[in-house]
């Protein structure tokens, strides 16, 4: 795991005394509050708040970033002595794996239950969504004739052979979609579906969600499953090996009114929980609920292509050019809880 600033946090015993030295002394006040965040965001896309916060509140931000898995292994090894605060990571699924490993805690917050809809929180108050990205249907425009799209499940069908590319069953995005298909259609029939994506991909498994949008741009297939946050940054990115590819892609809102299965486009959370070892969890809430407000939302919608998670904000032009569209409004935690389920399924389906 590469971290940043893996330096921020003392030891516990030079800490301690630091700060009993402080409050030794006559006329000098204590050191200032702090939250230790390990975060799966990339720097880039969190340290502005992040200083916002700061200087709103004087509380200072000791970042840790790295990789969902390796963060939530490091919590595990530290344990009860980890300096963590607070876990900041991407998809529902990651959220509730760290609560069933038990290193999260419940946040009690009436700003944060009146600003989050309860869909984008942990019904056990462990975790709450903080922005929003979409799964849809991408394609290749003048390739395919948007009339010819319904629904996830449509992809199954033997008209769609060669032409789909998506990731690996091993990223949590996929396995994620997969679970909130067997709770919309039950296990038998999303295998059943997964068997017949395998079929219909143009090509093994390969790559992030950028590299499905680049394959479809090429040539090598009309149809790719990617979340919107990557098309946004590679349609507002001044490389052209990103903005040319996503430029000849359109984006398709799968199970809308009318399609037959309605309950909506299956969309995912960044979010965070408190740690069980928080040292500092007034400030960590204090933090999430800074996160949520309406001008750090804003500003997750025009700098990151990411939906605002509270109602009322609106999205950036990039996306509002996507048009509206419907939502799935599953109670995200079904995505951590099927999430085996979801894996073994598309082991059986042949998905690699």
């Amino acid at each position: 795991m590469k971290a940043r600033k893996s330096t921020a946090f003392p030891k516990l015993a030079l800490a301690a005394a630091a700060v009993a030295t402080v409050l030794s002394v006559p006329g000098i006040a204590a050191a200032a509050e702090e939250v230790n965040l390990y975060s799966a965001r990339k720097e880039a896309l969190i340290k502005p708040l992040l200083d916002r916060f700061t200087e709103e509140t004087g509380i200072e931000v000791n970042l840790v970033t790295g990789k969902a898995d390796a963060l939530l292994q490091r919590l595990i090894s530290e344990g009860a002595n980890s300096p963590a605060d607070l876990l900041l990571t991407v998809d529902a699924g990651n959220l509730h794996r760290a609560k069933e490993a038990g290193v999260t805690q419940e946040i009690a917050s009436e700003t944060l239950t009146e600003a989050v809809p309860a869909t984008y929180r942990d019904p056990e108050g462990h975790w709450v969504g903080l922005s929003l990205r979409a799964r849809p249907i991408m394609y290749v425009e003048g390739e395919v004739d948007p009339a010819e799209l319904s629904t996830y499940e449509d992809l199954a069908d033997p008209k769609w052979k060669g032409r789909i590319c998506i990731r690996s069953s091993s990223n949590v995005y996929n396995q994620s979609l997969v679970a909130s298909m067997i709770v919309a259609d039950g296990l038998a029939d999303t295998e059943q579906w997964a068997q017949g994506i395998v079929e219909n991909m143009a090509r093994p498994p390969q790559g992030g969600d950028r590299d499905q949008i680049k394959a479809a741009a090429a040539g090598q297939c009309d149809i790719a499953i990617a979340n919107t946050y990557y098309l946004a940054g590679m349609l507002k990115s001044n490389d052209p090996a990103e903005q040319d590819p996503a430029g000849k892609i359109a984006v398709f809102w799968p199970n809308q009114p009318g399609s037959g299965n309605e309950r909506g486009t299956h969309v995912n959370i960044s979010g965070a929980a408190v740690t069980q070892s928080a040292q500092n969890k007034e400030a960590a809430v204090k933090l999430v609920e800074f996160l949520v407000s309406p001008e750090s939302q804003q500003w997750y919608a025009e700098t990151n292509g990411e939906y605002p998670v509270r109602e009322g904000v609106e999205a950036s032009p990039v996306l509002q050019a996507w048009g509206d569209f419907k939502a799935d409004d599953l109670n995200l935690s079904s995505l951590g809880e099927l999430n085996d389920a979801a894996v073994r399924l598309m082991d059986r389906a042949g998905w690699k």
